[in-house]
């Protein structure tokens, strides 16, 4: 517990507390609930433990962005299946991951990366090839249309040179955007991606409907997340693909948001700014350059939770960039003050993995805790996490392999 760590160990560092039952609930209900196969986003958290607890939980697929992660999969994951998502890959990455690790799904927007896959693969004819579709989409918090994916207008051309490229699979996938609000945006870029196929004269053997996956935070409660994969049935429903088509999905946030925690110590109080040991250059990125007002607690040097009154309270980082600055409001009790702790929710995601060591800071320690997350998607924060770790070893997760075969895809529903 939080609680117990602070009265024990009166952490000088940062301290990540770390629930992997959390990771097991969501996982399990993404493989109960999505109709086709669920690949982990590994750079929302690469953190060991949550590779590891991911597999233990049956989630044997991962889309890895760089070969670091292609390796660390390899480690801590071994024979599970990756898709290297990246749309731009250097030569030495995609050589090693197709002819070290046995790679064979890459992803791609462009006819350059495209020639860049086969050239490093030797032109290899078993690849998937996934082309990444530019789609207009609504309703997300981050947007990620700006980088990455092919413009409508040039999709039928690319689509038709992968279907040529490869005798194995050829695919689509698309992003909404990071915490999408909105389900029928997967609905929408669905349409998108089966218009482009239509123009193009081929049929698709993968839709990939990739991440955005929302998770709970202050002023942004999400849908249900059935309602997600309601809206993303009856795309796929829509679609112009055949019998066999295999449907992906790529969650990161909504896997592992809920499975951790940091706490932080309070340095200096001025006014209504708290100065912390952590910050925008450390596992508080979200908050600083999004603006997210994460959930938060506050624990007295001595151990003792703080519940009295409260009020908003902006942070700074412990750097000395003006910029570390994280807004909120972040509402704690009045009396908080330096050598206070507090603990700041829903981090699993996009926190310890956009550490740096920017002026000397950014080590964090990790702990792991039982007691629930503050929020959850998942009915967790209203269920104690030994109740879950026991319902844990009693359910027997049973993991389906797809061989390539009519006989092992997903069908598509009429």
């Amino acid at each position: 517990m939080p609680l117990d760590l602070v009265r024990e160990r009166s952490p000088e560092r940062p301290v990540a507390l770390v629930r992997p039952d959390a990771v097991s609930v969501a996982a399990r209900w993404f493989q109960s609930e999505f109709k086709g196969d669920v690949f982990y986003a590994v750079k929302a958290n690469p953190s060991p433990w949550v590779i590891r607890e991911l597999a233990q939980a049956g989630v044997r697929s991962f889309d890895v962005a760089s070969l670091n992660e292609i390796e660390l999969v390899a480690q801590e994951a071994p024979g599970s299946r990756m898709a290297f998502m990246h749309p731009v890959k250097s030569r030495k990455a995609i050589s090693a991951a197709y002819f070290d690790h046995g790679v064979k799904t890459f992803s791609f927007d462009t006819h350059e990366e495209l020639a860049k896959i086969l050239d490093a693969t030797g032109n290899a004819k078993d690849l998937n090839l996934i082309v990444r579709m530019g789609v207009q989409a609504e309703g997300a918090a981050y947007s990620l249309s700006g980088k990455f994916g092919v413009e409508p207008h040039n999709a039928p051309a690319l689509l038709l040179a992968a279907r040529r490229a490869t005798q194995d699979l050829m695919g689509v996938s698309f992003h909404v955007g990071s915490q999408c609000m909105r389900p029928t945006a997967y609905q929408a870029a669905m349409a998108q991606a089966s218009r482009a196929l239509v123009r193009a004269g081929v049929l698709a053997d993968v839709v990939d409907v990739g991440g955005g996956f929302p998770s709970i935070y202050p002023g942004m409660v999400p849908p249900d997340l059935s309602e997600y994969l309601a809206a993303i049935d009856r795309g796929f429903a829509e679609m112009m693909v055949h019998e066999t088509t295999e449907l992906w999905c790529e969650p990161g946030r909504a896997l592992v948001a809920e499975a951790s925690s940091l706490l932080v110590k309070v340095e200096l109080k001025k006014g209504d700014a708290l100065y912390l040991n952590d910050g925008s250059y450390g596992s508080l990125f979200d908050a600083a350059h999004m603006k997210w007002p994460f959930p938060v607690k506050a624990y007295r040097k001595t151990g003792e939770m703080v519940e009295e009154g409260l009020k908003p309270f902006r942070f700074y980082g412990p750097t000395c960039d003006s910029v570390d600055h994280m807004p909120g409001p972040f509402y704690l009790p009045e009396s908080v003050d330096e050598g206070d702790y507090i603990e700041i929710g829903m981090l699993g995601a996009y926190g310890v993995a956009m550490s740096t060591r920017f002026n000397g800071f950014g080590e964090t320690d990790t702990v792991e805790v039982q007691d629930a997350p503050m929020a959850s998607m998942y009915g967790l924060a209203k269920r104690s996490i030994p109740a879950v770790r026991q319902e844990n070893e009693e359910r027997k997760i049973v993991r389906f392999s797809r061989p390539k075969g009519a006989a092992g895809k997903r069908k598509r529903r009429r």
